[in-house]
């Protein structure tokens, strides 16, 4: 007798979106109305964003949010969208392994099928990365709490040898193997955009290659020739949104005019669009 479990089968459904030469596209979210936004413009999934989570709700990013904080902006965003959700959990938001095994089942318990759980040290007096042994017993944890559930969470291991200067590709090859082998399901790189560097990578990751893209990357189509399975703009879009709040802050205050409002949502559409209520759960993507 199969039991039903509508986790279990939301974790398949975002597990298999994640295919090279054919990306997974992820506009990343940061509360219940982005990620309504970027659903209904057609996103298969929906990624948090930890940096503009935190900063929606007062926090610098970098190991700075509280857990509890932090999973419940997650819990909103899951129940407010149809398709799956992969929360990005900074470090794990613990000290220790156990503690990032307690922040998985609080991850699973919010609704999320996925996470990115990251390698880098933000403390004083700490080097940039983790050490390989124990970011791998942190991965590992997750591994073990996921699977004890009966889920099976989609673990992206984020590899900040580029994005904090510790590194290039040998050392983030062998940093994969050791994740991929503590039971990460798929590689992110951020900071790598340089089409040689990507197609190092994604030939040498035995597994699936996250990017980190925005301006100055190269476009999604050339990502995908080049085998990348999954493209994701982190905090980017969050920072246009604040770019134009504190423009449109200074403009009224300063000129008095009010230019920068032009090219606002209309009031009824988003109303509407977040006053639809919650619609029943859809796993597939979405037709073009």
């Amino acid at each position: 007798m199969t039991t039903e479990n509508p986790l279990r089968d939301r974790a398949l459904a975002f597990r298999s979106l994640h295919v090279p030469g054919r990306p997974l596209v992820l506009p990343n979210a940061w509360d219940t109305t982005s990620a309504r936004l970027i659903e209904d413009a057609g996103a298969a999934a929906i990624a948090t964003t930890s940096a503009g989570l935190a900063w929606a709700l007062g926090s610098a990013d970098g190991d700075r949010l509280d857990r509890d904080r932090a999973l419940a902006a997650a819990a909103d965003i899951a129940a407010a969208v149809d398709v799956p959700v992969s929360a990005d959990i900074e470090s794990g938001y613990a000290p220790d392994a156990d503690g990032v095994a307690d922040t998985i089942r609080a991850v699973l318990a919010a609704g999320a099928v996925g996470v990115n759980i990251e390698d880098a040290l933000y403390e004083a007096g700490t080097g940039p990365l983790r050490s390989v042994a124990e970011q791998s017993e942190r991965i590992a944890a997750a591994r073990e709490a996921a699977d004890a559930e009966g889920v099976p969470l989609f673990i992206n291991a984020r590899i900040d040898t580029f994005l904090r200067g510790a590194g290039e590709v040998d050392l983030t090859l062998e940093r994969a193997a050791a994740f991929r082998a503590a039971g990460a399901d798929g590689i992110f790189v951020p900071g790598a955009v340089e089409p040689g560097t990507l197609k190092l990578l994604v030939d040498g990751i035995d597994g699936p290659l996250n990017v980190l893209a925005g301006p100055g990357a190269p476009p999604v189509a050339e990502l995908s020739a080049l085998g990348v399975a999954r493209v994701s703009v982190g905090s980017s879009i969050a920072q246009a949104v604040h770019a134009l709040v504190r423009r449109a802050a200074r403009e009224l205050l300063g000129a008095g005019t009010y230019g920068t409002l032009e090219r606002g949502l209309d009031y009824g559409e988003l109303n509407g669009l977040l006053g639809a209520g919650r619609r029943p759960r859809r796993l597939s993507r979405r037709p073009a």
